[in-house]
């Protein structure tokens, strides 16, 4: 795809936007406002409001560059790319929360792969309620772990049919009550589904980055963890687009294995170049 006709492409939330009904207006006056409630005491906090990672801005303007120069497969194939948008505005945030749903353990092409199936056969609340258990595995696979996501996809849609009137839940709290919907999904489905900005959204390549470049003031174990120590201190107006950026750097750049750190602008002073027992790619 050429940088042209992608420039020329509508975002998901302009389309969104233009789609909205008066009955989705209305739902959007009536949501709460979250708040998202810390669990760091009042002692963290107050260390952590102090302390930011070395050189964190340049880094993201280089990041951003190498972005800009390089297509990565999140951005024409990732969770805010395969809703149909032609759909209503119910149907378009049912898609990507179900496409969210099936990108775990799963490249994007293959999450792709799997939704243009869904779509095909009929991607709505209702039509999946009346699809087959070994159908719905037909059209999913080979996503990861596609037995279990058969059922988290049943049972959350038919949760959608029973409480939400077909739409998908507004709130952080009760998207994570959906069966095989964690914080990742919920923050990136808030976003994208919803175009309200409640959390970073870290998955594997956002966590694995934000400790090789030292962006957690400690080392983090999980996503979760990452995703609260970047919280502490990334301001959050770029929440939105540290997720996209960092997974799209994570699959041409920064690579789990054989990252080419000879192609990184942040060579000079990101600390895992030299330290790091990974492999480094040189061509």
């Amino acid at each position: 795809m050429s940088m042209s006709s992608r420039s020329k492409k509508r975002s998901l939330t302009d389309k969104i936007d233009s789609n909205k009904s008066e009955n989705i207006e209305k739902l959007v006056k009536k949501r709460k406002h979250l708040t998202v409630k810390s669990t760091t005491t009042d002692e963290e906090e107050k260390s952590n409001s102090f302390w930011n990672p070395p050189n964190w801005k340049q880094t993201i303007e280089n990041i951003r560059k190498m972005r800009k120069d390089v297509v990565a497969p999140v951005d024409e194939m990732g969770c805010d790319q395969v809703a149909d948008l032609s759909k209503s505005p119910e149907v378009i945030r049912y898609q990507i929360l179900i496409s969210l749903m099936l990108s775990s353990q799963t490249k994007d092409e293959i999450n792709y792969a799997a939704m243009h199936r869904l779509k095909e056969h009929g991607l709505t609340v209702n039509n999946i309620l009346e699809t087959t258990d070994e159908q719905l595995g037909k059209l999913i696979y080979p996503v990861g772990f596609w037995k279990k996501k058969v059922g988290y996809i049943k049972q959350t849609t038919r949760i959608l049919k029973d409480t939400y009137n077909g739409d998908i839940p507004n709130t952080i709290k009760n998207l994570c009550q959906l069966p095989g919907v964690g914080p990742k999904m919920a923050h990136l489905c808030m976003s994208c589904a919803w175009n309200e900005v409640t959390g970073i959204g870290v998955d594997t390549h956002v966590h694995r980055i934000s400790n090789r470049l030292g962006w957690v003031k400690k080392t983090t174990k999980t996503p979760e963890d990452t995703r609260k120590a970047l919280e502490s201190w990334l301001p959050k107006e770029l929440w939105r687009e540290v997720n996209h950026m960092l997974v799209g750097f994570g699959q041409t750049i920064c690579r789990p294995i054989g990252p080419h750190c000879n192609l990184c602008l942040n060579k000079t002073t990101c600390p895992s170049v030299n330290s790091s027992p990974m492999k480094t790619k040189t061509n």
